[in-house]
């Protein structure tokens, strides 16, 4: 199909005539096969998080966010009960249905209702979440929620261009690269260059049909390493 003209001749976008805004998140719980995401509770989420961020063996994880490390308990305290009051970012915990303990928190930001944006940041996983299924795991519950449940059409991913794993995570999940804005943010008294990533709706059910065959039991054999990448898994499903 040729681009679309208006009556001066201009190219001009797809009609959107169905077009219905995206829904709000809301405070209920996902809950998949590893975990459970649940908005944050001080009371509830507080000493598990704090335990988990303190285990690890130095501060390196919160280099490229705006917050942390925390030294003290009490000063963690501080920014969850933050955290725990903010409607945007709507913060939530990542819950491990092994043990019932929350190990890392994540966000919905950014909430673009009208145009059916929406953003997943401030990713916090503790050494007890990261590379772990519960990791991929607490990433596809949001997708299902902004894309199956909500309606959003664009789902992005932002980070400091300088942050590698970030990066690779970004990619890893299917998120397609779009470009670096300069000098886009400042915090902690530096500069940061922010990558820009996003899935949108189109792509989003043979990314879904990746993430579940990825997720399935099947695909870990018994001492739980994985059969196939995540990458292959969704290769696959392109092809």
């Amino acid at each position: 199909m040729g681009q679309r003209v208006n009556e001066y001749g201009q190219p001009i976008g797809e009609p959107m005539l169905n077009w219905q805004p995206a829904k709000a998140p809301g405070d209920q719980p996902m809950t998949g096969r590893y975990c459970r995401l649940e908005r944050v509770n001080v009371e509830r989420h507080l000493d598990d998080l704090y335990d988990a961020y303190s285990a690890a063996p130095d501060a390196r994880d919160w280099t490229y966010l705006s917050v942390g490390p925390f030294d003290t308990r009490e000063a963690y305290r501080d920014c969850l009960t933050a955290l725990a009051a903010s409607p945007d970012p709507l913060h939530y915990a990542v819950i491990d249905l092994a043990t019932g303990k929350a190990v890392g928190t994540l966000s919905l930001m950014r909430i673009d209702k009208s145009n059916g944006v929406i953003e997943v940041g401030f990713v916090v996983f503790s050494r007890r979440l990261q590379k772990t299924r519960m990791a991929t795991e607490a990433i596809f519950l949001l997708m299902q929620r902004v894309f199956d449940e909500l309606g959003y059409r664009r789902f992005e991913w932002k980070c400091d261009a300088l942050n590698a794993p970030s990066r690779a995570a970004a990619a890893r999940f299917g998120f397609t690269f779009e470009g670096t804005f300069r000098q886009a943010v400042t915090y902690k008294g530096r500069n940061r260059d922010t990558a820009w990533f996003s899935i949108i709706d189109s792509e989003w059910p043979l990314l879904r049909a990746g993430f579940a065959e990825w997720l399935d039991e099947a695909n870990f054999d018994s001492q739980g390493k994985q059969r196939r990448t995540l990458q292959a898994c969704m290769a696959g499903r392109r092809e």
